[in-house]
């Protein structure tokens, strides 16, 4: 069985990593480079970096605090935000990036996702998506949770499957940040519907929570940030609960 992968997350605005609730209220809890480093010494599987603010602000992604990043860790990079073209894309995995990580973009041109998996591989491509429970649905937002789309969650991410993503990071924005638990019910259906592996985002708030997205959720990887940033779970602390519970990670 694969090893369960446990994945800190660097929202980052203005060189600074944030955090808030339900994608609001951002608060400035450190610098990147000093944060992924700690992360890739504590055991971290993967770091996730993502510009929050790029495509809103209808820029290009910070390339040289990407590169500073990566020379500073040891595991695998996922760097997000403001990806647009092929050629962002490539400019990301010159900078140290080991996979992108594609959202607004791919919603307004979905051949998008044809054109990166093509072109660097579909191990090389995940696509994150924010959805929230709107009237019975699950409704796919862009530009950082700012924007309502058409797509639905399950609808979209299959279509994405089937044009070449190698994962899905999924994030409830009703779960973000309030520490309740990860929605383990829609995890379950992706994860069951998807031969491609799916990673938990939104709602961590206790080691049970990371358990249960593992366990109930049928989730290959899980993604937290504030729970990580201060230091209310150790990485290997974590590591060492979920083993005690019959789950396989790197130790």
């Amino acid at each position: 069985m694969l090893a369960k992968r446990i994945i800190p997350c660097l929202d980052v605005l203005d060189g600074k990593v944030v955090k808030g609730i339900n994608f609001i209220n951002l608060k400035e809890v450190g610098d990147p480079v000093v944060q992924g480093a700690w992360y890739s010494e504590q055991g971290a599987d993967e770091l996730v970096y993502l510009d929050i603010t790029a495509t809103h602000e209808k820029r290009k992604l910070l390339s040289d605090l990407v590169r500073r990043v990566a020379e500073n860790i040891n595991i695998p990079f996922t760097v997000g935000g403001g990806v647009n073209h092929i050629q962002d894309a490539d400019a990301l995995l010159s900078a140290g990036a080991d996979k992108i990580s594609v959202n607004s973009a791919v919603l307004m041109n979905p051949a998008l996702v044809d054109q990166i998996a093509k072109s660097f591989g579909s191990q090389f491509l995940v696509v994150a998506i924010d959805a929230k429970f709107v009237d019975g649905r699950w409704v796919v937002y862009r530009n950082g949770g700012r924007i309502a789309t058409d797509r639905e969650l399950f609808e979209w991410a299959g279509e994405v499957w089937m044009r070449g993503a190698g994962e899905i990071l999924f994030t409830s924005m009703d779960h973000d940040g309030v520490k309740t638990g990860y929605a383990c019910k829609e995890l379950a259906m992706l994860s069951e519907t998807l031969s491609i592996p799916v990673i938990a985002s939104g709602g961590a708030g206790a080691p049970e929570h990371f358990l249960e997205a593992f366990t109930v959720g049928k989730s290959d990887a899980a993604l937290a940030a504030s729970v990580f940033h201060y230091n209310e779970i150790s990485i290997p602390e974590l590591k060492k609960y979920l083993h005690d519970n019959n789950v396989t990670v790197r130790i």
